[in-house]
């Protein structure tokens, strides 16, 4: 046996000096009395004792010494040489992805059950073991490193909620692993459903606990969700949804397709056991708003019956058309259902508020402020040169990460002729020829931007693609920026930086570059834009995610109910994971789950000899306070 504080040991010492209080004679008082021929009788039978006869209850002299020796002894917390070498280190994983949502037959959700399963393993502990706890869902992360303080394990395993992120099992397990390092009896505890792809892999490592919750049930989730712009319409859009039946029987049910509340469509399902369903389905919608699809199906998993996704209202966007005839142009303008279109012979001095001028051939010196599209210039101005023409160009680079070009290909387009621009200022190339030449190009602009298109449209074929439609499409829009383009809604567990619109970085700048990201649970935290941009994730909650500015409620309090409120960007969260709607648990995976074993109660020796200096307090209590020996 060895102690961790032997030093303590001095404190015996005071067993000296209990002796002596024990022993020491005390000083009789003088009464006076009126004869002593009793107490001389009294002297006669008890004759005077040495110092060594004060010893008169030696059993209580010695119940005391040994009362000292206890709590020094604890004070000295002993510990047996075995239980260092037999330390144990335990990395507990507990998976929190959205499968261990599901409900089992007693009510109670697989996290719940896996929580008691740890509870356990926490109270069974032997002294000087140590545990550390690691969520895996979505994101792992360490919720409590090594330690051997219960309270502790219990305080940390309680803040643990389920999300509803994909299975981070296989990462977290590599995370534990690291916190173990070269330790000899560290072990990694995995406490899951086993539902994801290297489940049985995993499970069969000898350096894996192996700790199965939750049993197999039938499913029916929305495994794939998105919904899109349509290239060509530019009020449609178009919903692809996946429906998946991860039972082992046919099913049929509904799926309810709604726009803000508002029931748009009804399809019947029938899916056999194991089928995937998808389709594409087109709806118009010029107001925009939250589009949602609703499987109407009871079963032990909510969070993936239900997927969503924004659409962003459109709004007119005043579009002056200055030409001496296009009729491919003019089209393309008209047949857009978000312009609203003028036609004039001459270049306004002025543009509406939010508007777009269109000019085709004829530019003027002097470009007017703000969006200016330009078509095949024919005339020098104070932003370009033109050089000459350019026969037969190819397209050789596309800037395919700008918005402008988003869904288009130039690349087989054929353009006999275009004009060589010679930029007078900072430009962006969006394509360029093989002769290094700017086919499309954007240039600032006082109190907007110009865009330049030097193709000749009367020849080739871009008119006749799809790409010009849509080039024209991304053009308005881009001006107008990003009028009804949608965000794309996020699966769980994603990361996605986000262009923040021109509105709310305005609101950041006033908030030292902040805006507030606020969870369908109305948690909220800070984000930090920089540059027009913002990453936000992971993202572990399925529902609406709203981007704005950070006000306080103080601050809300106090602000007018007149004023203008800064609007917020919403983002759509859904589950859509294949592997999490999949509730059904592997067969191939045994479970390998063995308790903790403590020991003895599991507590330190020092606690046994408190206990003992406490037994003994009683038994002296017992034999000479209540006279059980004279």
């Amino acid at each position: 046996m060895s102690f961790s504080t032997p030093a303590a040991f001095l404190w015996a010492l005071l067993a000296v000096p209990l002796v002596i209080f024990y022993i020491l004679k005390i000083r009789m008082r003088r009464i006076p009395v009126s004869t002593v021929m009793f107490w001389e009788q009294v002297f006669d039978e008890k004759q005077p004792r040495s110092i060594w006869q004060q010893l008169r209850h030696l059993l209580s002299l010695l119940l005391q010494l040994l009362f000292l020796m206890l709590l020094v002894s604890a004070v000295t917390d002993p510990f047996l040489e075995n239980d260092i070498r037999q330390q144990r280190q335990f990395v507990v994983v507990v998976d929190t992805s959205a499968s261990m949502q599901a409900l089992s037959e007693s009510g109670d959700t697989r996290l719940a059950s896996a929580k008691s399963q740890i509870e356990q393993m926490i109270q069974s502990l032997k002294l000087r073991d140590e545990m550390a706890l690691i969520v895996a869902g979505g994101r792992p992360r360490v919720v409590c490193g090594l330690t051997s303080h219960q309270r502790t394990l219990q305080n940390r395993l309680a803040e643990i909620t389920p999300t509803d992120g994909p299975t981070g099992v296989i990462d977290a397990v590599e995370i534990g692993r690291r916190l173990l390092g070269s330790r000899k009896n560290g072990q990694v505890v995995v406490v899951t459903d086993g539902c994801f792809g290297a489940a049985a892999e995993l499970a069969a490592s000898d350096q894996i606990v192996w700790s199965n919750v939750g049993t197999s049930s039938s499913n029916v989730g929305i495994t794939r969700y998105q919904v899109r712009r349509s290239l060509l319409d530019p009020i449609a859009y178009q919903i692809l949804i996946e429906v998946g039946n991860f039972s082992d029987g046919a099913i049929e049910c509904g799926l309810d397709l709604s726009l803000n509340g508002d029931l748009l469509d009804v399809i019947p399902l029938k899916l056999a056991a194991g089928e995937i369903w998808t389709d594409v389905i087109e709806k118009t919608s010029v107001a925009g708003g939250v589009i949602s699809a609703d499987v109407q199906w009871e079963d032990d998993l909510a969070a993936d019956n239900t997927a969503s996704s924004i659409l962003p209202a459109r709004r007119k966007i005043p579009v002056t058309l200055v030409t001496d005839g296009n009729w491919f142009l003019q089209r393309v303008l008209e047949a857009n259902d978000v312009v609203d279109l003028t036609l004039v012979s001459e270049v306004p001095q002025h543009l509406p508020p939010d508007g777009v001028l269109v000019l085709h051939r004829n530019t003027p010196q002097q470009l007017p402020a703000g969006n200016v599209f330009v078509v095949q210039p024919i005339a020098a101005t104070k932003l370009w040169e033109v050089a000459g023409a350019i026969s037969q160009p190819l397209v050789d680079k596309q800037d395919t990460s700008s918005d402008l070009m988003r869904h288009i290909r130039l690349d087989n387009v054929l353009m006999p002729e275009a004009l060589k621009l010679i930029p007078k200022v900072d430009y962006t190339t969006l394509v360029e020829s093989i002769s290094g030449d700017p086919l499309y190009l954007q240039i600032p602009h006082a109190n907007g931007n110009v865009l330049v298109l030097p193709v000749n449209l009367d020849q080739g074929d871009l008119p006749l693609r799809t790409a010009f439609p849509i080039m024209l499409t991304n053009a308005l829009a881009w001006f107008a920026g990003g009028n009804g383009e949608l965000i794309e809604a996020m699966a769980a567990g994603d990361t996605r930086i986000l262009s923040v619109p021109p509105h709310l970085q305005k609101a950041a700048e006033q908030h030292d570059g902040q805006l507030k990201l606020t969870a369908p649970d109305d948690s909220h935290q800070n984000i930090r834009v920089i540059d027009g941009h913002c990453m936000i994730g992971p993202l572990d909650q399925a529902g609406i995610w709203n981007l704005s500015e950070p006000v306080g409620d103080d601050q809300a309090a106090a602000v007018d109910s007149t004023a203008a409120h800064t609007p917020s960007l919403q983002i759509a969260c859904n589950l859509t994971d294949l592997s999490e709607s999949d509730l059904r648990v592997p067969e191939t995976i045994e479970p390998r789950r063995q308790i903790l074993n403590a020991g003895f109660g599991g507590r330190p020796i020092w606690f046994y000899l408190v206990i003992a200096a406490f037994l003994l307090t009683m038994i002296e209590w017992l034999l000479f306070q209540r006279r059980w020996i004279s």
